[in-house]
C-alpha cells in the first residue's frame, strides 16, 4: 500500500545530486511529486554556499527551486544564536559563506588573531563561543585558537556533525572530525548542533512546508542523520542507496526506515 505523504524533505548530497550531477531518477521524481501538488523542501548540512547558490544549482540540474525552499545548517545556526545568545562573540572554524551568514543575523564574528604565533599558546581574547563547521581550510591556527578558547570556558556550537562529505570518487573529512578532535583534547562536549539530525533544522523545514510532520517524509542517504531526524520528528522516512548507506547497513537496524530506495526514481510509485 502506498504511503500518503503531502510534504517531502530532501537531503541534497548523495540523495538528489553528487558533485555537479543529478543522481538517477532525482529530476523525474521531484517533478512528478510537484505535478501531484506535493510540497518539497531541501535541507543540507553543508555550510559552504548560500541558499541562493544551492537553488541555482538545483535549477541548473533540472529542478527549479526557490532559495527559500533550501534550508542549510548555517541558516539554522544563525537563527538560533540570534534568538538565544545574540551577544556572543564567535570564533568560527568555517569558510567565508558561514561567516557572512552569521553576520547577516546581526552576530559578531571575531577575526583571526594574526598578531599571535599559531605555534604557541594563543590568548583567545574577545572570544565567547566557538562555532565548528565543515572547513576545507582548517589549519593549526584555527585548531589552536578554538582549543584555547574552549579550555577557558567559551561556549561550543556546530553547524553539523557529519564525519565525512560524499564526493565523486569517495568522501572527504567533514565537521564531525573537527568536533571529535576538539572534544577529545578539551574534554568538552558540543552544546548545540544546528544541522541534521537536530530538531532545529527540521523545525525550520516543517515551517517552510506548512504541512504537519505526520503527513511528511524525510528522504536521505544517511541513517544516523537523515533517517534518525525524520523518525524523531514523527515523519515517514526513506533512505536512498545512492550515497553512504548500503543494504547491509539497513539490515542491521532495529527500526529501519519505511522505504529503502535504490534511487529517487523509485519513490513516486510508493507514495500518494
Amino acid at each position: 500500500m502506498a504511503l500518503h505523504v503531502d510534504g517531502f524533505v530532501f537531503d541534497l548530497d548523495g540523495t538528489v545530486y553528487l558533485g555537479d550531477a543529478a543522481l538517477p531518477g532525482a529530476v523525474e521524481c521531484i517533478a512528478t511529486l510537484r505535478r501531484r501538488n506535493k510540497r518539497t523542501v531541501f535541507v543540507s548540512n553543508k555550510p559552504l554556499e548560500s541558499r541562493q547558490a544551492y537553488a541555482e544549482k538545483l535549477t541548473r540540474l533540472g529542478i527549479p527551486t526557490d532559495p527559500d525552499d533550501v534550508i542549510t545548517s548555517a541558516l539554522v545556526l544563525g537563527r538560533y544564536l540570534a534568538r538565544t545568545a545574540p551577544q556572543l562573540r564567535l570564533y568560527v572554524i568555517g569558510e567565508p559563506y558561514l561567516i557572512a551568514e552569521l553576520r547577516s543575523h546581526g552576530l559578531t564574528v571575531v577575526d583571526e588573531l594574526l598578531d599571535q604565533d599559531a605555534r604557541e599558546v594563543i590568548q583567545p581574547r574577545g572570544i565567547d563561543a566557538v562555532v565548528v563547521a565543515f572547513d576545507r581550510t582548517l589549519d593549526y591556527r584555527k585548531l589552536n585558537t578554538a582549543y584555547q578558547a574552549l579550555v577557558r570556558g567559551a561556549r561550543f556550537f556546530a553547524t553539523n556533525a557529519d564525519k565525512v562529505c560524499p564526493m565523486p570518487g569517495g568522501a572527504i573529512p567533514d565537521a564531525g572530525a573537527t568536533i571529535a578532535a576538539l572534544e577529545h583534547i578539551t574534554g568538552r562536549k558540543v552544546e548545540v548542533v544546528a544541522g541534521k539530525p537536530s530538531p532545529l533544522i527540521m523545525e525550520v523545514a516543517l515551517e517552510r512546508l506548512g504541512v504537519p510532520a505526520a503527513r511528511c517524509m524525510m528522504i536521505g542517504d544517511r541513517l544516523e542523520t537523515d533517517i534518525a531526524m525524520g523518525k524523531q520528528a514523527g515523519m515517514a522516512t526513506a533512505v536512498v542507496l545512492t550515497g553512504v548507506t548500503r543494504h547491509e547497513d539497513v539490515a542491521r537496524m532495529a527500526a529501519p526506515p519505511d522505504l529503502v530506495l535504490n534511487h529517487l526514481g523509485d519513490l513516486p510509485e510508493l507514495v500518494c
